[in-house]
């Protein structure tokens, strides 16, 4: 008989990074591979309208065009350049309670993650843990490694975790724009470990754009019986890149 229990409250705190250019040349630009020797400086930019029609202009600038070419496509212009839709990241919930969890018994919880961006550009969400699901006494929950054996998955390839005698803490991925590797039913990969320096993965990725892009991450925990008691905790750090 198991009559060992496991309080485990594992919490999520939601942080985002994103990119920022320090510096912008509008006019003979170079580098040591390259120099562009004339380009246009934009005198002013307007977005004249009414209720039902928006006219966006620039002047001083050249031709507004778009040349494509077996797979490239080159948008010239203002116009061709900013996105049409926003970009915004959100999830639906920052704490994540997997409550009592008893040995051999394994818990999911489930979170959505939502994604709009324009036509423009590409972005990229990844995700760490700060540190192993861990007790106030030291003790730990350790990242899964799935079925293990032929079965074993990693920081950046999932396997099958299905087995109730499999213990562990670690995620599944599914919906848009995840990688290849999560799109299969109850496969999973441990969180990289933020605390020890380990890379983030990436969950989501798209180098087209794309409107009300949605994906949920699925969480699981399973415990031994042998598991100390106690209240367990960590943080996901999502990291969420856009690039346009």
């Amino acid at each position: 008989m198991i009559n060992l229990l496991q309080k485990i409250i594992p919490l999520l705190i939601l942080i985002l990074g994103f990119t920022i250019v320090n510096e912008v040349r509008a006019i003979n630009m170079d580098s040591t591979q390259f120099q562009i020797e004339s380009g246009t400086v934009n005198i002013e930019e307007n977005n004249p309208g009414n209720n039902s029609v928006t006219l966006t202009s620039t002047l001083g600038q050249g031709e507004i065009k778009e040349f494509l070419s077996n797979g490239f496509v080159l948008k010239e212009g203002y116009q061709n350049v900013y996105p049409i839709v926003p970009f915004s990241f959100s999830i639906s919930t920052t704490s994540i309670n997997f409550g009592t969890l008893m040995a051999n018994t394994p818990r999911t919880q489930r979170a959505l993650i939502s994604v709009n961006f324009g036509p423009v550009g590409l972005y990229q969400v990844a995700v760490e843990e700060m540190g192993k699901l861990r007790a106030q006494t030291g003790a730990h929950i350790p990242d899964t490694t799935c079925n293990g054996g032929s079965k074993s998955c990693s920081k950046t390839s999932a396997n099958l975790w299905n087995s109730t005698s499999a213990y562990g803490f670690g995620y599944a991925m599914s919906g848009n724009d995840i990688p290849s590797d999560l799109n299969s039913h109850d496969y999973y990969r441990p969180f990289p470990d933020g605390s020890l320096n380990e890379i983030p993965t990436t969950i989501m990725s798209n180098i087209e754009g794309g409107n009300n892009r949605q994906s949920t991450i699925t969480f699981k925990a399973n415990v031994s019986p042998n598991q100390e008691s106690g209240t367990y905790q960590t943080f996901i750090k999502f990291i969420v890149t856009p690039n346009f």
